[in-house]
């Protein structure tokens, strides 16, 4: 089987994702173009080469709609020969992205392909593709009569399941803004324009200072449905809305020597899972064995872990089940410091996660994902020295 290799992965800064924020002002199909124009500037490639792009974007609605991936191709000025597509597989999109390109390429499909991911929320909040339409079918209905739930309330169940009080909550994201603030971050950032770095990490935060926060998803039905959520989560161990675009360059190892270029990594296997939807969050813990088995990597064997910090809840839970070192877990700060920009989070994992290994001389990573409606995507790669 060919072998799929990442020659470079970039992101933009994140942005805050409400008007006024650091990339508000820019249209998400410039942003992603402008990803994509970098990415293939860095290395003098002919953009004809390209065999397809393929992005995530979550909100596909607005400046967001009709195939935001090749408006961006369009955009950014790559040949009209150059295929392009948009999927929605909710937080882990881009992730999905990676998956199927790098699958492509192992398949013998493709040899060149460019996943990537974007989204705008300070102009295309969540739930605005589905503002005023009701996406409970009488048949989902049917199944799910008391309904489904949103993934704040989500992340309160994991808490009270887990045991997880507001203190460790708050505890562990004054962490991942202390890792963020002192991490260098200037190998995977494009800057767009004069912003060079992340609007969303706060280095000054303290858990005195989140403790002063109300709970953000208290509601009377809901308490009485679940009894058991003790409303811990706040926005402070939540990650925040952000605007932002990453992209991954991935090609055959054959490909990438034909071009003189020297990969940084290489994909080792993938793993995709569907979980309860009610309590949607937790995907990760299969997904993480599921990948481990099919890898025949050990956690001994890994040398950095991203575990998407949707909300502090889901990687405090993770740990609970697997006998890993902490320090090793978003090393760099996690989405609630760095932001969580839905459609391009998953690359946006996947390029801190090359940067890291690179940083520090490791070989393998893992990368996991937690997705609405109960899915999980989980990476492992293997960087090449």
């Amino acid at each position: 089987m060919t072998t799929a290799v990442i020659v470079d992965a970039i992101r933009t800064p994140s942005g805050r994702g409400k008007p006024g924020g650091a990339l508000s002002g820019e249209h998400p199909v410039d942003l992603l173009a402008t990803v994509l124009r970098a990415l293939l500037d860095r290395h003098d490639l002919d953009p004809s080469t390209i065999d397809d792009v393929i992005a995530g974007c979550v909100t596909q609605s607005g400046h967001q709609a009709v195939n935001i991936a090749r408006n961006a191709v369009l955009a950014a000025g790559m040949p009209e020969t150059v295929p392009a597509t948009t999927i929605d597989r909710q937080c882990g999109s881009s992730q999905q992205a990676a998956h199927f390109a790098a699958q492509s390429v192992m398949a013998g499909v493709n040899d060149v392909v460019i996943a990537c991911g974007v989204e705008l929320m300070s102009s295309h909040p969540i739930g605005q593709a589905t503002l005023g339409r009701d996406t409970l079918s009488p048949l989902l209905r049917e199944r799910y009569p008391d309904g489904l739930i949103n993934q704040g309330i989500s992340a309160e169940l994991i808490a009270a399941r887990w045991g997880l009080s507001r203190n460790e909550l708050d505890v562990y994201s004054s962490i991942s803004h202390a890792r963020a603030s002192v991490a260098d971050f200037s190998s995977e950032i494009l800057p767009i324009g004069e912003v060079t770095r992340d609007e969303t990490i706060r280095a000054g935060t303290t858990v005195d200072g989140l403790a002063g926060l109300s709970p953000a998803f208290y509601n009377e039905e809901i308490a009485a449905r679940f009894p058991e959520i003790q409303w811990r989560v706040t926005a402070g161990n939540s990650s925040p809305l952000t605007d932002g675009a990453s992209a991954v360059l991935i090609m055959s190892e054959e490909r990438a020597a034909a071009f003189g270029l020297s990969p940084r990594a290489r994909f080792h296997s993938f793993a995709v899972v569907g979980s309860d939807p009610i309590e949607m969050l937790t995907g990760i813990i299969p997904a993480t064995h599921r990948i481990l088995e099919r890898s025949g990597i050990n956690f001994d064997q890994l040398d950095s872990i991203e575990v998407n910090e949707a909300f502090a809840s889901v990687p405090l839970a993770w740990m609970q089940e697997f006998p890993v070192d902490p320090t090793i877990v978003n090393p760099r700060g996690g989405a609630i410091a760095l932001g969580h920009a839905l459609g391009s989070s998953g690359t946006r994992l996947l390029t801190t996660l090359v940067n890291q290994l690179d940083a520090t001389g490791g070989r393998y990573g893992l990368q996991v994902m937690c997705e609405g409606g109960g899915m999980a995507n989980a990476t492992l790669i293997e960087r090449l020295a």
